[in-house]
């Protein structure tokens, strides 16, 4: 995922996306193209390619028209979904960075040795990101993904170790 629409802009057909992606600049660039994707973050049954006509920098943000793309109607129908790249065409994390969409699936281990959970997903809340963890037999659990809970990442044995504030995990 690289990116998500926020809503239209004017009546052209244009979209305010927010990035969500480390190079916007690069992605987002006139001549690009993305994927289509859905409300949930995979990829819309049509594959469909849309082509990058025009961006520029937006309020935290961008605003992109794609050549697919020509009404205010037609521009309504894209809020919320998100638009994707392959893996073989996004920049690889540097060793000591993951990818949001791996997180899910990893196996949550608390520093003390105890598993946790694991990640069902990942939510992208004004405050930063939260892992929403499922706990057998227990409700899930919402682990903020910052340096202060989570204390390192094995990618290999897909675990991430976590020191959760007292009272998370009730």
């Amino acid at each position: 995922m690289v990116g998500r629409v926020r809503r239209s802009h004017g009546l052209r057909g244009e979209l305010v996306v927010e990035s969500l992606t480390d190079a916007p600049d690069a992605v987002f660039a006139p001549g690009r193209r993305v994927f289509a994707g859905t409300r949930a973050g995979a990829l819309a049954n049509d594959k469909q390619e849309l082509h990058i006509k025009q961006s520029s920098p937006f309020k935290g943000g961008w605003i992109i028209q794609f050549a697919e793309v020509n009404s205010r109607e037609e521009s309504d129908t894209w809020r919320d979904r998100f638009f994707l790249l392959p893996d073989s065409e996004v920049e690889p994390p540097s060793d000591d960075e993951i990818f949001i969409h791996e997180l899910v699936g990893m196996r949550v281990q608390h520093v003390n040795g105890s598993t946790i959970g694991e990640v069902a997903e990942v939510l992208e809340l004004p405050q930063g990101l939260v892992i929403d963890v499922k706990r057998p037999g227990l409700k899930n659990a919402l682990l903020p993904y910052n340096e202060h809970t989570v204390t390192g990442i094995d990618a290999e044995a897909r675990v991430i170790h976590v020191d959760p504030l007292e009272g998370l995990l009730d």
